[in-house]
């Protein structure tokens, strides 16, 4: 069965049984399993890769949908790593899948990579694009990465055979009020089904060594202009030579932040009438959730610094979104801002609160 599963690819004069043994013996890590990871990990599982690792910890929600095709309204509010990995066992039973029910952070980052070949990154934030970097520098393991804006993408492989790592073209990373935001800007949905295909192409021609690898090379992708444009750039030994990882990288899964679970937080709420809580998402988000909570004041992100809070000293602020993540960002925003008050982030945001409230 699987010599007649292949053989569309094992005809190619140039790809062959060889090529096909090698992704059955390849070991990949997909960081993240939304709009970039879902059509990585689907072409990869088909084509026959023998070990996928994924790591993921949120759950789907609706707006996942128009861009993570793998997914289903029946699917809103599961664990998006479970339901994904149901779905390749279905598509193909042969893979071997590693899950990793987690947030990548400075903590396991370097004992997770190193379990495998090389990395995709499909995550979402700057922060882990740094950590997958020096950590697969530290390894000597090669990387893809994709991202993607609007109706945008680009893409490279980074630290593939001492070529030029992510720090060589982005040396350091921008500060959170220069990061564009998906949930406000937003994505076309066809765009990260595009970049993640180009995504799995280069694993492929990493593990097979056919073609032409896109190594100190980085690729445009204009979805309304269908223009594809080719930059190069060199390494910088300095980027090369890291050792160890940084103390911090800025994010909620590297950084300790005052921090309360979904289900401390429901608790606290039954108790508590007179609780503080902003709502970071946007108006539009805040308005269209009927599961909302009802206490909550809705100031999105991008206005926070700009909207005097007028909140009680003496008692604590929560900080909630959708999954926790603009809120932990939110969190260090304040903190910075107002020193006589105390923020905590309702860890896993609104997605954690519906899935305990249920």
């Amino acid at each position: 069965m699987e010599f007649k599963r292949y053989l569309r690819q094992t005809n190619l004069a140039d790809f062959g049984p060889q090529a096909q043994q090698k992704l059955k013996d390849a070991r990949i890590l997909v960081i993240g399993a939304g709009g970039l990871g879902t059509p990585v990990l689907s072409y990869l599982n088909a084509m026959g890769v023998g070990t996928l690792g994924i790591i993921e910890e949120d759950v789907i929600e609706l707006t996942n949908l128009q861009r993570q095709v793998l997914y289903t309204e029946a699917d809103v509010g599961k664990s998006k790593i479970a339901t994904l990995v149901a779905h390749l066992k279905s598509q193909n039973s042969a893979t071997h899948f590693i899950t990793f029910e987690t947030f990548l952070s400075k903590d396991n980052a370097l004992e997770i990579i190193s379990k495998f070949d090389f990395v995709i990154d499909g995550s979402d934030n700057f922060s882990t694009r740094y950590l997958v970097n020096d950590a697969c520098v530290i390894l000597k393991k090669p990387f893809v990465s994709g991202a993607i804006q609007g109706f945008e993408g680009q893409l490279s492989v980074y630290n593939y055979l001492g070529g030029p790592t992510y720090r060589c073209l982005f040396p350091n990373m921008p500060s959170p009020n220069e990061i564009p935001n998906c949930n406000v800007n937003g994505v076309l949905g066809v765009i990260p089904g595009i970049i993640g295909s180009l995504q799995a192409l280069e694993a492929v021609k990493i593990v097979t060594q056919i073609g032409e690898v896109m190594a100190g090379k980085l690729l445009l992708f204009n979805g309304l202009m269908h223009s594809f444009q080719t930059v190069k750039f060199k390494a910088n030994p300095e980027n090369i030579n890291i050792t160890e990882l940084k103390a911090s990288y800025g994010n909620e899964s590297c950084d300790a932040i005052p921090t309360i679970s979904s289900e401390a937080f429901l608790k606290l709420m039954e108790a508590n009438s007179k609780i503080q809580l902003i709502d970071v998402r946007t108006k539009e988000e805040f308005k269209n959730d009927k599961q909302a909570v009802v206490r909550a004041i809705n100031i999105p992100l991008d206005e926070l610094l700009e909207v005097p809070l007028g909140m009680d000293p003496n008692t604590p602020i929560y900080l909630v979104c959708q999954s926790g993540k603009r809120s932990r960002i939110a969190l260090k925003l304040l903190d910075k801002k107002y020193e006589n008050l105390s923020f905590y982030n309702v860890e896993g945001g609104m997605n954690k609160i519906w899935m305990h409230q249920e």
